[in-house]
């Protein structure tokens, strides 16, 4: 118990806030485009959102790695874009708590729009008439009708991304690199005192992550038990009028 308390003392705290730092920003952007994309492949044509759909759903079936890579090509200084950012903002992607975001964020991003997109296409049509019909707007509809009956589904999307977000490790390590205090979140930190053998300061982190990610799961699973009993009572209630 002794040794578990001078590990603990001893411990660089840095990753645990650089990954709730990274998965928080990565999760809002996310949140964001994903609904906006959503929203905005439901009126497009089957073969354009398929399209579209597949390219934006690429990066969760791509190993980290890979989207990783691509990111790299894209944003490295030696690049004309990077070296854009770079001599025109002064902005660095590479091996920056930037390139942490961008990357986390790319390989979240999918399970927030395919969540936020099913959901979308669940709505009741009936109920985007009847705002047209009080002579909603379409942006009224889409804020007060649409994005509120698609709450559950969107909810559970913004979880999962945060979920991923927090783990991300592949392409965050190709991107940002494992710069302690830096970058270098409790992912990139596992892998990195597994090769030293440090395997005690492993299991402190593993056990961390492991807590996070169970308390994320249940939260996930408690809303939708939440939302699937007040589903019910609203049958039955409709059903004994």
């Amino acid at each position: 118990m002794e040794d578990i308390l001078l590990l603990l003392s001893d411990l660089d705290w840095s990753p645990l806030f650089i990954s709730l730092k990274t998965g928080v920003v990565a999760t809002i952007i996310s949140f964001f485009l994903g609904i906006f994309t959503a929203a905005k492949l439901l009126h497009a044509r089957p073969r354009t959102r398929a399209v579209i759909d597949g390219i934006l759903t690429l990066p969760m079936i791509l190993p980290p790695t890979v989207a990783g890579f691509f990111l790299l090509l894209i944003f490295s200084l030696r690049r004309p874009f990077g070296g854009f950012l770079y001599d025109t903002f002064d902005i660095k992607v590479v091996q920056s708590w930037i390139g942490c975001v961008l990357a986390a964020t790319v390989i979240s991003f999918p399970l927030m729009y395919r969540n936020a997109r099913a959901a979308f296409e669940q709505v009741d049509i009936n109920l985007i008439y009847a705002g047209r019909t009080l002579g909603m707007s379409e942006t009224r509809i889409f804020w007060r009708v649409v994005l509120p009956a698609a709450g559950p589904g969107v909810a559970s999307g913004t979880i999962l991304a945060f979920a991923r977000a927090l783990g991300e490790y592949g392409a965050t390590s190709m991107l940002a690199g494992n710069i302690p205090g830096k970058t270098a979140t409790i992912s990139q930190r596992i892998a990195m005192v597994i090769q030293d053998g440090d395997y005690a300061t492993a299991g402190v982190w593993v056990t961390i992550i492991v807590i996070i990610s169970f308390v994320i799961i249940v939260f996930f699973l408690l809303f939708l038990y939440a939302d699937c009993c007040v589903k019910r009572r609203s049958v039955a209630i409709r059903g004994k009028r």
